[in-house]
């Protein structure tokens, strides 16, 4: 079985919010072990059966995995692990064990749960995240990690809360970030039978707690079975394709049993794109669906599959956490309450989460810059509680920020929803949020393309010669000559060098008067600049100055009459140079 192609990180997850710093894990090899501290006697946990007829059994006892993912901080463990348990929940899973983990665990026994204890290897995370390490090369990492996770083995193996050791996490998939070629197989092979090696080296300090590895697909499985036999068992990360496993477990002749260590809806690198060209979110009665399916499809393979912590029990409210987490902001949304029934616990008395449907954006292709826009969505609570709203903007397809921000909307009544479109040009998101003040949330989002307002008149810079003071002739989209402020294309930019004094002059042709200069701004744009005239291309009169600018679209009501208009910038607003997808210049 092959791994999948190359998947862009701009299409891969990011779950930040549920990842433990590769830094402060590998800091903590040098750290000085605490003193082991009194615990009751850890379980015997086993993997036990024979081919296809598996089971995990706790003290001799059988346990199917009904589990989640862990989001929130330690310090956070006694708050939220009742409720965790309240949904029927006996494992949580984690990415990393340190000095930290201690409290973690004494709160997981003291409510009934045990935890998938998990140690991180780079590069982790599928696309790679922490850097590239040599496992061919790298003896100093690997004997690091090699005395550093039994450490950490040796302090917690008796204590109630573990259920099972976890090495690594999608470092076969994200091994292809950093080689390719002969090289990424030598490096997948080096690096499965480092994990073998961990997985002796546990087993010698801890027999009574399987180990396993987790990887981002059954493409990973061959390596292990090839370099890993010290393994209890296999472990899977997967969402859309979780049904899938099955098939690719039976062709591939496997001969251990697995968990699925992540899963649940179809994740932002596996949806179709929108009309926007970006992943297409599954609404939120689509997500509740995915966990429903996909613990359907692991309790399917009976005997094999021996149970899931499904992804992600997390309060963080931002892009991914609004993909994923079951309670963004603390509060539970339909996908929560489809876990808790998928696990068997009661949820006859609970109360339901607000259902939002046909969420759709007026003139969503071509929404103008700093000028009213309409959400639209129909908005109902089965319990019939009284309804609060919120609206929110995301630039991930913009900036790449996951940050969600308050926008100031007017409710217009019948779930209608007006605000006023951001200035910065590019594909937005908008999220409607509603809760029902029972602790509960239905959230929606749909993409929009922000484009420039329209201007009246006639544009005299539009192809029209251009010239810069500098221009960047390689890079992201470059070449980024001058010409490209005047194409009439907004794909385009001109692009500076990464200086404070630059321009950007056009010859009108003939001397002309003008009343209205808009500038679109890339992300590089200006805080500080004017726009000059001048009949001869030397001599320069300012008729606007600008002191603090934001960037995005500068709608300047300009009177000013010359052949030539220039942008003189004087203090950048980023790091980077200036850039201008378009320079207007127009007469009523």
């Amino acid at each position: 079985m092959k791994l999948p192609p190359t998947i862009p990180a701009a299409r891969r997850r990011r779950r930040t919010t549920a990842r433990i710093a590769v830094a402060a894990l590998i800091t903590a090899a040098a750290a000085t072990l605490p003193a082991p501290a009194a615990q009751a006697a850890g379980s015997v946990v086993k993997v036990e059966g024979s081919q296809g007829a598996w089971r995990l059994t706790v003290d001799g006892a059988p346990y199917t995995v009904k589990g989640l993912t862990w989001g929130p901080a330690v310090s956070d463990a006694d708050r939220y692990m009742p409720d965790v348990r309240s949904m029927g929940v006996n494992t949580i899973r984690t990415w990393g064990t340190d000095a930290t983990t201690e409290p973690l665990l004494d709160s997981a026994a003291t409510n009934g749960i045990k935890v998938v204890a998990g140690f991180w290897l780079q590069p982790g995370g599928g696309p790679g995240s922490g850097g590239c390490v040599d496992y061919l090369t790298d003896t100093g990492y690997k004997n690091a990690m090699l005395a550093e996770f039994p450490r950490w083995v040796e302090k917690y193996k008796d204590h109630p809360g573990v259920l099972l050791w976890n090495v690594g996490n999608e470092s076969v998939l994200g091994l292809q970030n950093c080689y390719s070629g002969s090289a990424l197989e030598q490096q997948r092979d080096a690096y499965t039978t480092f994990v073998n090696d961990i997985a002796k080296r546990i087993h010698a300090v801890d027999p009574n707690h399987p180990v396993t590895s987790t990887d981002a697909w059954t493409g990973a499985w061959p390596y292990y079975k090839k370099n890993a036999p010290d393994l209890d068992l296999y472990a899977v990360n997967s969402y859309g394709a979780v049904c899938d496993i099955r098939k690719t477990w039976e062709d591939g002749g496997f001969d251990k049993p697995y968990i699925v260590t992540e899963g649940g809806p179809a994740g932002e690198w596996e949806v179709p794109d929108d009309a926007h060209a970006v992943p297409d979110e599954p609404t939120d009665v689509a997500k509740a669906e995915g966990y429903s399916r996909a613990w359907q499809c692991v309790t399917g393979h009976s005997g094999v599959a021996l149970g899931a912590t499904l992804f992600h029990y997390g309060t963080e409210y931002d892009f991914g956490g609004v993909w994923f987490n079951l309670l963004p902001a603390g509060q539970k949304r339909l996908a929560y309450y489809a876990v808790k029934k998928a696990y068997g616990a009661d949820t006859s008395g609970d109360n339901t989460p607000p259902v939002i449907t046909g969420m759709s954006v007026d003139h969503a292709s071509a929404v103008q810059a700093g000028k009213p826009f309409t959400v639209k969505a129909q908005v109902t609570d089965p319990d019939g509680d009284p309804l609060t709203h919120q609206v929110l903007l995301g630039s991930k397809y913009v900036d790449g920020s996951g940050q969600l921000d308050d926008a100031r909307f007017t409710d217009k009544g019948n779930g209608t929803f007006e605000l006023t479109a951001p200035d910065r040009l590019g594909v937005w998101k908008v999220y409607l949020k509603t809760t029902d003040g029972k602790g509960n949330v239905g959230i929606e989002t749909r993409s929009f393309r922000v484009v420039p307002p329209q201007v009246g008149g006639t544009n005299l810079a539009a192809g029209k010669p251009a010239t810069a003071s500098s221009f960047q002739p390689g890079g992201v989209g470059c070449p980024c000559p001058a010409s490209n402020a005047v194409d009439g294309s907004f794909d385009t930019r001109w692009a500076s060098e990464w200086a404070d004094q630059q321009w950007i002059q056009v010859d009108l042709g003939t001397r002309s008067a003008f009343d209205h200069v808009q500038l679109a701004w890339e992300t590089a744009y200006a805080k500080g600049y004017t726009v000059q005239t001048s009949d001869n291309g030397q001599e320069w009169t300012t008729v606007h100055t600008v002191t603090e600018g934001d960037g995005g679209i500068d709608d300047l009501a300009v009177t000013g009459e010359g052949r030539y208009v220039r942008v003189s910038t004087s203090v950048r607003g980023t790091a980077w140079g200036y850039s201008l997808h378009e320079f207007g210049v127009y007469r009523s």
